[in-house]
């Protein structure tokens, strides 16, 4: 079974220990996660591996500028070159999602969503948003966030469960989502999740939105990078905003974007800076601009399409080891899975702790109407753009899931998950994410 920082000896050679040079320690740790990366499944759905050059870029001389401002408008001076990075990474999300306008200062998707808020709203007024036990995301109004302490948040969520095969139920129930807009009078509308399968459709939220006259935002945080790659249909013409995070799906460095019409633009830049943020962390937003220009390419639109391809065959292969997903399938890079028809007493706590134990990365999550807390659960959520970006296809998705499921029916067996763990490395061993870093034979 891998232990928990694994052998980073393979790594001892790598750049890391170039570029921090005698702070062994530090190198060491960042080697020993480099090699958990590249030795265990990597399966949690926000997840994905960046190309070389984003992490170059990540780790460049700009993290040395301070900036404060936006292009031709800031506070200190010396910003030639990193005004052209950011207006460069600004024409490019511009180009890539067909949008008026981008702002790509947000160092994070939870702070995106915030600044639109900030930028659209009173303290006050009423949000129409996904709930967090259906799919939503702590920044769509949960009781836990800042958001519901400033705005008045009214919840949707999903049709209940049919237990039918050809009509499951589990999607977003627009009637809903219809009659609270009418009975609410929402200033603003949110579509969008960050636990849920299925193709989020942006008409039927313009119509709804135009009816009650409320602003439409799209958070697209999961699913920006199938977008991009012209899987799913693109919110941007529709929605008065669009946030992302660039990490997930479209496998750039960790960090948020907003697209927005042009008539909103003043506004959402302020609520950025000097609203929420101070300097803007420019070797991001560089590294946001290599992806951004590697989403353009047409190889992105094949990787996106796998993505898809890759989680319709694990959660085919999960059906058939026992358990139930959530709304019958997936249109996306990620899956719930419910554990109760596989295992009545397992919980998803324990499914992630055991599998992490052979190797296995995801999260435990909650299914709609879940009887446990969350912190507990009684499903799992996983997820396919980094183990795509890895090379894996569906042969390997269908072995993922009989891995899972032995892992699981054997939890208690010392011997077995022993012997899962070895069959987990040498599955990933045959797809390393970074043979560049690798300092073992065949490495690169």
């Amino acid at each position: 079974m891998p232990s928990l920082a694994g052998d980073s000896s393979r790594f001892a050679s790598s750049p890391f220990q170039h570029w921090l040079g005698a702070d062994q320690e530090v190198s060491n740790l960042l080697a020993a996660e480099a090699e958990r990366q590249s030795s265990t499944l990597q399966l949690i759905a926000s997840e994905n591996f960046t190309s070389a050059a984003v992490l170059a870029a990540t780790g460049s001389v700009l993290t040395n500028k301070y900036a404060e401002g936006y292009p031709g408008k800031r506070y200190y001076g010396g910003n030639r070159v990193v005004d052209e990075v950011e207006a460069l990474a600004r024409e490019r999300a511009k180009a890539l999602f067909g949008a008026e306008h981008a702002n790509v200062q947000p160092h994070a998707g939870a702070s995106a969503n915030l600044a639109v808020y900030q930028a659209l709203l009173d303290p006050g007024d009423t949000v129409l948003a996904m709930r967090l036990d259906q799919g939503g995301h702590l920044t769509h109004g949960s009781p836990a966030s800042i958001t519901s302490r400033i705005w008045r948040f009214v919840s949707y969520g999903v049709t209940p469960a049919t237990g039918d095969p050809g009509s499951p139920g589990e999607v977003i129930d627009f009637d809903q989502v219809a009659d609270l807009a009418k009975r609410e009078r929402p200033r603003l509308i949110v579509a969008g999740a960050t636990a849920y399968s299925r193709l989020i459709e942006p008409e039927p939220f313009r119509e709804i939105a135009d009816a009650v006259g409320a602003y439409l935002m799209f958070d697209s945080a999961h699913p920006a990078g199938l977008i991009a790659g012209g899987v799913h249909p693109s919110p941007v013409a529709l929605a008065d905003v669009v946030t992302f995070t660039t990490h997930k799906t479209l496998r750039g460095p960790r960090g948020g974007a907003i697209l927005c019409k042009a008539e909103h633009a003043k506004a959402i830049d302020s609520a950025v800076f000097p609203g929420l943020q101070g300097g803007p962390l420019e070797h991001v937003v560089a590294a946001k601009a290599v992806a951004f220009g590697e989403a353009a390419e047409p190889s992105f639109r094949e990787y996106a399409a796998r993505v898809v391809t890759n989680a319709r065959a694990l959660a085919g292969a999960l059906a058939g080891e026992g358990f139930r997903i959530v709304s019958g399938g997936t249109d996306n890079h990620l899956l719930l899975v419910d554990l109760r028809p596989f295992d009545a007493e397992l919980t998803g706590k324990q499914a992630q702790d055991v599998l992490d134990r052979v190797g296995i990365t995801l999260n435990r999550n909650q299914i709609p109407d879940d009887p446990r807390p969350p912190f507990t659960t009684s499903g799992l959520r996983l997820g396919t753009a980094a183990e795509t970006t890895a090379g894996m296809g569906a042969t390997q998705m269908e072995e993922i899931a009989r891995l899972i499921g032995r892992t699981l029916r054997n939890r208690d067996d010392e011997q077995a998950l022993t012997a899962l763990g070895e069959e987990v490395a040498a599955l990933c061993a045959a797809f390393p994410p970074y043979p560049e870093l690798d300092g073992s034979p065949g490495g690169g």
